[in-house]
């Protein structure tokens, strides 16, 4: 894929953290966290219209479900999120309430129909204290990968048998094979390790190709073969994206959130989302099955 991403600003919010953009196909509409602000926002592709939701506890990371509600990760739980009514319609599960110094971060629906959500540590010297979790809607919280530091980069391959995984201040990215049927994963497996220079890796997305997007929060946008090749790195236009996803009817559409730093220059336009045009497509994203609750 020897190709060059040229990346548009699509939306210049300057959030704080804008965070886990997935795109709702039914609504032609992208979702996406400001982890900063405790807000989730929905942005429609068309350009008709822009609204956010502020949340006391937070907003981390964001799925969709099979009823239309969506599946939001807070600080310390998991919740059911009516967009239309723009009320949360219950707690899934708690998860870590008892540990003040770690949050949920990055968190994906898999193909299991199940939300894998992941915690970090955000204590001043960082610890490998965090987890990658699995929730059934049911309620029941499964604990899968521990001894993380910052759990994240979740995405799953297009035919749903690998799970790629990153620890952001690992800094490294793995892959497991992943049973879709039963959300069981094995034969651990390291891809990469990586640093500041070549780009920490934070949220990722999966093409059909099998290549892995990593935003690499450092250095630019990563694309890897599923073996860990580093095909190519893509310059982003300011500093820090966060996580690609992608979207719109053939999902060519590569939308990557980014975070703005304190010292952001006034007219950066670091915080926004920004597009470019892939010459493959994603994998569709999985929904929560919640259709009996």
């Amino acid at each position: 894929m020897s190709f060059d991403l040229t990346f548009d600003c699509e939306l210049d919010l300057r959030c704080t953290v804008a965070e886990s953009p997935v795109y709702d196909d039914r609504r032609n509409c992208l979702f996406f966290v400001d982890i900063g602000k405790g807000a989730l926002h929905r942005a429609d592709l068309t350009g008709a219209g822009h609204i956010a939701w502020t949340f006391d506890h937070g907003a981390c990371c964001v799925g969709l479900a099979h009823s239309g509600r969506l599946v939001l990760a807070q600080r310390d739980r998991v919740v059911l999120f009516d967009p239309e009514s723009g009320a949360i319609v219950r707690q899934i599960a708690s998860i870590e309430a008892e540990r003040p110094d770690t949050r949920l971060n990055d968190g994906k629906v898999g193909p299991d129909g199940a939300f894998w959500v992941e915690t970090m540590h955000e204590a001043a010297k960082r610890q490998p204290v965090a987890s990658l979790y699995r929730v059934i809607p049911d309620g029941t919280v499964e604990r899968r990968v521990g001894e993380i530091i910052c759990s994240n980069g979740l995405a799953w391959s297009a035919d749903g048998s690998v799970l790629f995984h990153s620890d952001s201040r690992g800094p490294w990215i793995d892959r497991w094979q992943f049973d879709p049927a039963t959300g069981a994963i094995s034969e651990r497996r390291r891809l990469a390790v990586l640093d500041e220079a070549s780009g920490r890796p934070d949220g990722a997305a999966t093409d059909v190709a099998g290549n892995y997007w990593s935003a690499g929060v450092s250095a630019g946008v990563n694309c890897f073969s599923s073996e860990g090749e580093l095909i190519r790195t893509h310059r982003f236009p300011v500093p820090a994206p966060t996580m690609p996803c992608f979207a719109g009817p053939d999902r060519k559409t590569l939308l990557v959130t980014s975070l703005r730093h304190a010292d952001s220059s006034e007219d950066s336009r670091a915080g926004g989302i920004f597009a470019a045009r892939s010459p493959v497509a994603g994998v569709a994203v999985h929904r929560f099955d919640d259709r009996r609750l």
